[in-house]
């Protein structure tokens, strides 16, 4: 619909997110509502996404994700917690938001170049059922506005230790 902007729809944001994942080369940067890890289910796509940070944390990817956590959804706060222990134990850089702010941004900034955001938490029904939709935008500019504002939130958060 717009120059450099992609309109990305229900399954499609699977797939373009785990490519610009592995695409990635110097850093990768994620703010999202809910991040959902299946012990039991190891191919899920949100799994996947998961890997595709700790390897690119493992070549050498910047990576830090801020998660939400909340005094009243205790389930949101244990998944995210449970994926933030998960991530830090592979060395990327996990935090959580205060107890008193609602984070339900779904940002993925890879790059300094591309942007997804839209509507699709990391979560099995998100990913594989549920009508969602995002846009990847390519531009430096866009990118470093909301890289900005995720360093402004990231300094507000509380950091998930290593290990």
């Amino acid at each position: 619909p717009a120059q450099n902007v992609e309109i990305v729809t229900d399954r499609e944001y699977f797939q373009v997110v785990h490519q610009a994942l592995r695409e990635a080369s110097h850093s990768i940067q994620v703010m999202m509502y809910k991040i959902g890890y299946y012990e039991k289910y190891p191919d899920s796509p949100s799994n996947i996404l998961i890997k595709d940070l700790t390897e690119a944390k493992q070549r050498g990817v910047e990576v830090k994700v801020i998660l939400d956590v909340s005094d009243w959804n205790q389930k949101v706060t244990r998944d995210n917690k449970n994926t933030g222990r998960i991530l830090s134990k592979y060395g990327v850089e996990a935090a959580y938001d205060l107890l008193s702010v609602n984070t339900h941004a779904k940002l993925v900034i890879i790059d300094g170049i591309i942007t997804i955001l839209g509507s699709t938490n990391w979560t099995y029904y998100s990913l594989a059922h549920n009508n969602e939709v995002s846009v990847l935008i390519k531009s430096k500019e866009v990118a470093q506005k909301l890289s900005d504002y995720f360093q402004r939130i990231w300094k507000t958060c509380q950091h998930e230790r290593e290990g």
